[in-house]
């Protein structure tokens, strides 16, 4: 038994599908993909159509290879199913940068859900905490929009990063075979590029690729003499 997220927007890395397997009273849910919009309602979906008699649910998220604020809204779900039903539920195996999400929410890395079972549903951003005076809020409250506006700026670094991942590889590739340097050299070389340039590390790789392709325009001049500066650098 399988279900799917609604087909993921533009710029999305994979849509979450979550495998179940029932053996006996237990349900083994295996979620893959990314926990984003929409991946709460499949997780709804998916609890739903367990049969009768489950004594318990254990989630493997180890397949999970992306998570934004909306992962909240999946361990919200999780948790409020286990409620309703009175049984245990568990969330195990995170890794990489969903991981890093549960720390900036300080939540329990092994089993968000043992830290979740007496959290209330975390607040959305917007103008009903923002028309709020400060000196009304819970601590409770405030402590809860810091997490998520770090978790928001934490989400879209990464978004950028995996977004500009590809040209800066093969930026890399080019500078590699162009000038006989590692990977990491290379990488030294974009990044020194840029900061004496003044561009951004994207704008630079996307400038060497392009300008190595047949008939492509070379790069600014203002980044030909950061990259011969950065090369002579390297080279004494």
């Amino acid at each position: 038994m399988t279900s799917a997220a609604p087909p993921r927007l533009a710029g999305r890395l994979t849509t979450l599908v979550i495998e179940a397997r029932v053996d006996g009273d237990l349900a083994l849910l295996a979620p893959r993909g990314e926990l984003v919009h929409g991946c709460a309602d499949t997780l709804a979906e998916t609890l739903a159509r367990l049969p009768a008699g489950i004594g318990r649910v254990d989630l493997d998220m180890a397949g999970v290879a992306f998570m934004d604020t909306a992962g909240l809204q999946f361990l919200d779900v999780l948790n409020d199913y286990s409620h309703r039903r009175a049984v245990p539920v568990t969330a195990t195996n995170w890794n990489g940068q969903p991981r890093r999400i549960l720390e900036l929410a300080g939540l329990d890395t092994t089993d968000p859900l043992r830290s979740t079972a007496h959290r209330p549903p975390c607040p959305r951003p917007g103008p009903e905490l923002a028309g709020i005076p400060a000196p009304a809020r819970s601590a409770v409250a405030l402590e809860r929009s810091e997490r998520l506006h770090d978790l928001q700026a934490e989400v879209e670094q990464l978004r950028h990063a995996i977004a500009s991942r590809p040209v800066i590889d093969q930026a890399r590739g080019i500078l590699m075979a162009t000038h006989g340097c590692t990977s990491d050299e290379a990488w030294h070389l974009l990044r020194e590029t840029s900061q004496l340039s003044n561009t951004k590390l994207r704008a630079v790789a996307a400038a060497i690729t392009s300008s190595a392709g047949n008939g492509g325009p070379p790069p600014p001049a203002a980044l030909r003499a950061a990259l011969r500066t950065a090369l002579a650098r390297l080279r004494r």
